[in-house]
C-alpha cells in the first residue's frame, strides 16, 4: 500500500513494466518531479486505496484487452506493445472476497479456464501475487495452485523463477512473502509464468532481499529482465 511514498525504491531499476498490488487509484498518486512518469498507468479495483496497477515505461504501452471479465478479480489481460515487442499479459492481484467458490488461487483457476483461446497464443506472460503455493492445496480439490501449474504447463507456459532458479514448486529457497513483516514466516506466492519463445528470453529474475524491502511491504519485488534480441 502507499506507493506513492515508496515508488522511487522500485524505480530505481528502470523498469518498462511495474505489476503493484494493493496500490491508491491513479488521482490519489503524486511522484517527485525527479521521478520517471509513466507512459501509461492502468488501475482495477473497487477500494479507491487498495487496487491492482500497471505501469509502463520506456516507450512501452498498455492497454486491457476487450476479453477483460471484470467478474474475476483480479486477472486483467493486457496488451503490451513497444518499438521492439509485443506479447499478451495478465496482471494478477488474486483476491475477491466477495467469491464463495473462493477468493484467491480460485480466481487464477477461473482466469485460465476462462481465457483458454488466448493463453493458446505464443507471447504469454502471467504475472502478480497468485496469493497460493503448492503447500496449501487440498487433495481432490479441482482449483488448487499444483492443478493451474500443470495446465498451464499443458499450454506450455511455465514459472520464470522455478524454470530459472531449477527450484520445485512448494520447496522455493526464495520467499516472496513474510506474514506480518515476520522473517520466521516466509512464504512463496509470487509468480511469473511465460511461454516457452519469452521464457528463453530470460536474463535474470531475482527475489528482493528481505533486509532491504521489509520496511516497504511483506511482500519482496520479483524483478525480471529479457532479452529483446529477436524477440518478435
Amino acid at each position: 500500500m502507499a506507493f506513492r511514498k515508496k515508488a522511487h525504491f522500485i524505480l530505481a531499476h528502470n523498469p518498462d513494466i511495474l505489476v503493484i498490488q494493493e496500490c491508491e487509484h491513479p488521482d490519489k498518486l503524486f511522484f517527485s518531479d525527479d521521478a520517471t512518469k509513466p507512459t501509461n498507468i492502468l488501475w482495477f479495483g473497487q477500494n479507491l486505496n487498495k487496487g491492482l496497477a500497471v505501469f509502463s515505461y520506456n516507450n512501452f504501452h498498455i492497454i486491457p484487452l476487450e476479453d477483460h471479465n471484470e467478474n474475476i478479480r483480479h486477472v486483467i489481460p493486457i496488451s503490451v506493445t513497444s518499438p521492439e515487442i509485443d506479447f499478451n499479459m495478465f496482471a494478477i492481484w488474486a483476491n475477491n472476497p466477495l467469491d464463495i467458490e473462493g477468493a484467491y488461487i480460485e480466481q487464477v483457476w477461473k482466469a485460465v479456464t476462462y481465457y483458454d483461446k488466448l493463453l493458446i497464443n505464443t507471447k504469454t506472460i502471467l504475472i502478480g501475487d497468485f496469493n497460493s503455493n503448492r503447500i496449501w492445496d487440498r487433495k481432490g480439490r479441482l482449483n488448487n495452485h499444483e492443478n493451474i501449474v500443470n495446465l498451464l504447463e499443458q499450454k506450455g507456459i511455465h514459472s520464470t523463477y522455478h524454470f530459472h532458479h531449477k527450484q520445485l514448486q512448494g520447496l522455493e529457497a526464495h520467499p516472496t512473502f513474510y506474514m506480518y513483516r515476520h522473517e520466521n514466516k516466509p512464504y512463496h506466492i509470487d509468480y511469473c509464468f511465460a511461454s516457452k519463445d519469452i521464457m528463453s528470453k530470460i536474463e535474470t529474475c531475482t527475489v528482493g532481499d528481505y533486509y532491504f524491502w521489509k520496511t516497504c511491504s511483506d511482500h519482496m519485488p520479483l524483478i525480471l529482465t529479457f532479452s529483446l534480441h529477436n524477440f518478435r
